[in-house]
């Protein structure tokens, strides 16, 4: 590839990156899951319109398992285990007995209503039982739906890819096994992949809790990079990576590990990027063409699934939970298809099963058209089932120290022996609005400081101010390091050179300060390089100890995205 063809290329990336991201607001506002608009974007520019060829399949099915292994890192990093740890019993039967029922069912309803061979009719049953959990998580928490039953929704969706990823290799095998020898390789597949994904994520939080690493910016990339490696070893194992994947996130993002908001943020933004690639891609792989005749398979197959295969395996693995009907009924109707389908319907035309290419297209469009009826219904059905209240708020979203949006900087100033801010008050430091000092640390307590509070040795003060205002907030701590609470009064302005000469004209004396105290070379401001942070000691005053009389520590910006 010439450098000319590589411009026209990422010109063109970037042109669909930025329509996909103005098709997710567009999305959001109209209340439909993204990925219909992403589908429809990767149409627009494929073939039979704008004439981009792509019919890969086996290129199709790579990168979209691990886009898929990418988005279930995301939703694992973003799913609180408070949320799911007493829902693990019943999501974990919807993810597994719950599969096996939609897919016995959803076969059948194909064998009987379209004469399809077995093979067929369970590869279809198999691969429409899995929801996505890109497109339940979009959906979901943007209702204000009960925790525990949103909870249950997202982590079956988290749990049950794997199944139904195991079943699709299974049917696509030219001879039908046994069913002893599948729930067996079943069995085996999901307790590895459980295993690893846990090992690797308690292993992951205990490296990132006492490894200090040189970069904010590099906690991210390990916390992914974990996931990562979580989904691969489980593959190479022979296991499931997905489950590995999801489960390797939850343990990541529920520990407390540095910069958890830096990193909530980067896995976000490349969730969001692997859902665009992978749905405009899958948009590429399908001929517009060939769509049509495909619609009345998947409107009854898609009917079958909705109103009989999904019910059945809710009422099946709830019935022994308390549950209602009405919760029944909405998670039978939250159960929606998106990306992982249609991936798992390019694992046959891998294989080589005859009439495979028939089930891409019905599968393609049984998600588009489903899609369409079961999201935008979701706020209305949850209205009238009463499974939430109108004008039910959402649970606030808390960040660390998320000093970025209101353009702040978190100072910390030390005091050490012999520095004159020792037996300060806090009202008397004066400090430049809108600065305001939020916590002392003293011999290992902390306490809220009041005006009168007294500053003593040793302490360690936060203070927040604005970055417009920090640089005379730091002016006004040296000044008072180095003179007191009547330093301003005696002509110091805690200037960065401890040098500047100043007449103290209270005491009549108009020898310069600097003359007290023999001069000595002004040391050089030092960084040291902590987790997260960049610690820049200020100028030693010329006191009659030498002590320094502060130091402020700022923390790395942090971007995030904001609703």
């Amino acid at each position: 590839m010439s450098l000319q063809q590589l411009y026209a290329v990422l010109l063109a990336g970037g042109i669909v990156l930025l329509a996909c991201i103005a098709a997710a607001r567009t999305a959001s506002r109209l209340g439909l899951p993204s990925l219909l608009l992403f589908l429809a974007l990767g149409v627009l520019l494929g073939e039979d319109v704008l004439g981009i060829d792509f019919d890969d399949a086996q290129l199709a099915q790579t990168l979209g398992t691990t886009a898929l292994a990418i988005i279930l890192i995301e939703g694992g990093l973003s799913t609180r285990w408070t949320d799911i740890r007493r829902l693990l019993l019943p999501s974990s039967l919807l993810a597994t007995v719950g599969v096996a029922v939609s897919v016995a069912l959803t076969a059948a309803g194909a064998h009987l209503l379209l004469g399809m061979n077995w093979q067929l009719a369970l590869l279809l049953g198999a691969i429409v039982s899995s929801t996505d959990a890109a497109a339940v998580f979009s959906v979901l928490r943007a209702l204000p739906l009960p925790r525990r039953m949103a909870g249950m929704v997202e982590a079956e969706s988290g749990f049950n890819d794997a199944p139904t990823v195991i079943l699709v290799l299974v049917f696509s095998t030219a001879d039908l096994p046994d069913p002893a020898a599948v729930a067996g390789q079943v069995t085996y597949q999901l307790v590895a992949g459980a295993v690893i994904g846990l090992l690797i994520g308690w292993a992951g939080t205990l490296a990132l809790r006492y490894v200090a690493l040189p970069a904010t910016g590099l906690y991210p990339l390990a916390t992914v990079g974990l996931g990562v490696i979580a989904f691969a070893a489980a593959g190479a194992a022979n296991a499931s990576g997905f489950l590995a994947a999801y489960l390797a996130g939850i343990v990541l993002g529920n520990a407390v590990l540095p910069h958890r908001a830096a990193t909530r943020s980067f896995a976000d933004g490349i969730g969001w990027l692997a859902q665009i690639g992978l749905f405009v891609m899958l948009g590429l792989l399908v001929s517009p063409s060939q769509l049509p005749a495909a619609l009345i398979p998947a409107t009854i197959v898609g009917l079958v699934l909705l109103l009989l295969a999904r019910p059945a395996s809710v009422i099946a693995c709830l019935i022994g939970f308390r549950t209602s009907w009405r919760e029944q009924a909405f998670i039978s109707w939250a159960g929606l298809r998106g990306a992982v389908p249609i991936v798992l319907a390019t694992f046959p035309i891998v294989a080589a099963v005859p009439g495979s290419r028939q089930l891409l297209n019905i599968v393609f469009v049984l998600v588009v058209l489903f899609t369409l009826i079961q999201g935008p219904t979701l706020p209305a059905l949850a209205r009238l089932l009463g499974v939430t209240q109108p004008g039910q708020t959402r649970d606030v979203d808390i960040e660390a120290a998320p000093l970025d949006i209101l353009d702040a900087d978190l100072l910390t100033l030390t005091i050490p022996p012999g520095s004159r801010l020792h037996g300060v008050e806090i009202f008397e430091l004066r400090l430049p609005a809108p600065s305001m000092v939020t916590l002392i640390v003293r011999d290992g307590d902390t306490l809220v400081p009041e005006p009168g509070t007294r500053l003593q040795e040793g302490d360690d003060v936060l203070i927040v101010t604005t970055s417009a205002t920090r640089a005379r907030v730091e002016r006004r701590l040296r000044a008072v390091g180095r003179r007191g609470r009547l330093a301003h009064w005696y002509g110091e302005h805690g200037d960065p050179d401890p040098h500047t000469s100043h007449t103290n004209s209270a005491e009549g004396d108009t020898e310069s300060w600097t003359s007290r105290t023999p001069p000595s070379p002004a040391p050089e401001p030092s960084t040291t390089a902590t987790p997260g942070k960049e610690t820049t000691s200020a100028l030693s005053s010329p006191t009659p100890a030498g002590a320094p009389c502060c130091s402020t520590t700022e923390p790395s910006p942090t971007l995030r995205r904001t609703p």
